[in-house]
């Protein structure tokens, strides 16, 4: 039995100086991971917010939709300067056009930008920026007539106008007891009239009027005498609309809009669709 003890002891002593003589190696480290490369920054400043912006893109050239079926236009020209210089990351949507003012109170988008005319009724619902552009009466007639000059050079003529229109109301108050008024179911058929010699002049939208100028069936006329501004009868303009509570987006919105007329910008975008200015 001492002998066992002994033994055990001896083996015990043993263990303890190989040990101490060959101690384990410790694991192996990882090799390092190469660093990776910083990703560069952006040298534009991130957006500040989104908007949605909606149109009808359904009226040339002020808004339609492009070959790729996105919305552009004059004024979707107007709306993309208006986001950089508002710092938004702004995305596009056509959106019918009874279904634009409903579906910016239930907040489906944020801004229209359509064509939207200033009315006391948009004016009570929506909170609207500044105008933007302004389309003016104007009369059309036969190339070489003598009536460039003040409305009056029409009297006692036959005048053309799509009826129950703010054009027709315009035309009623200034004509009524000097001239032969026409009124048409639609601008169309003014225009057809007056192709055909059955009118002397047709009043209605410069923008309009000088569209149907360019076409083929337009060719035997040209827009004459002076612009008409009757804010009273015609309106004020175009403004964009938003929901009345959005203050601050309709600042910065005006605020972009006058910057563009202040340095230019507005006007080389004007001159990109219409030989005449809207502003």
């Amino acid at each position: 039995m001492r002998r066992l003890v002994v033994l055990f002891l001896l083996l015990a002593t043993a263990s303890t100086s190989w040990g101490q003589q060959h101690p384990q190696k410790p694991p192996p480290r990882p090799a390092p991971q190469p660093a990776r490369p910083a990703v560069p920054k952006s040298p534009f400043p991130p957006p500040a917010f989104k908007v949605t912006i909606a149109t009808e893109a359904a009226y040339p050239p002020f808004n339609y939709l492009d070959r790729k079926g996105l919305p552009a236009g004059f004024e979707m020209d107007l709306a993309q300067e208006a986001c950089q210089r508002m710092k938004a990351e702004c995305e596009f949507m056509a959106v019918k056009w009874d279904e634009l003012i409903p579906g910016l109170l239930d907040k489906k988008f944020d801004i229209i930008m359509s064509s939207l005319e200033v009315n006391s009724e948009r004016r009570r619902r929506l909170g609207l920026s500044r105008r933007y552009y302004l389309s003016p009466g104007v009369f059309v007639a036969a190339k070489g007539q003598p009536f460039d000059g003040p409305p009056s050079l029409l009297r006692n003529k036959r005048i053309g106008v799509h009826k129950e229109t703010s054009h027709a109301d315009w035309v009623d108050k200034s004509f009524r007891r000097a001239a032969q008024i026409k009124r048409y179911a639609s601008l169309a058929d003014a225009l057809k009239a007056l192709a055909n010699d059955e009118v002397d002049a047709v009043f209605g939208d410069k923008v309009q009027l000088w569209l149907w100028t360019q076409k083929a069936e337009g060719k035997c006329c040209e827009l004459t005498g002076q612009d008409i501004k009757d804010t009273q009868t015609l309106g004020i303009g175009v403004s964009a609309g938003l929901r009345r509570e959005d203050a601050k987006l309709r600042d910065a919105l005006n605020k972009a809009f006058a910057e563009m007329i202040g340095d230019g910008t507005y006007k080389r975008l004007n001159e990109k669709y219409f030989p005449f200015t809207l502003n």
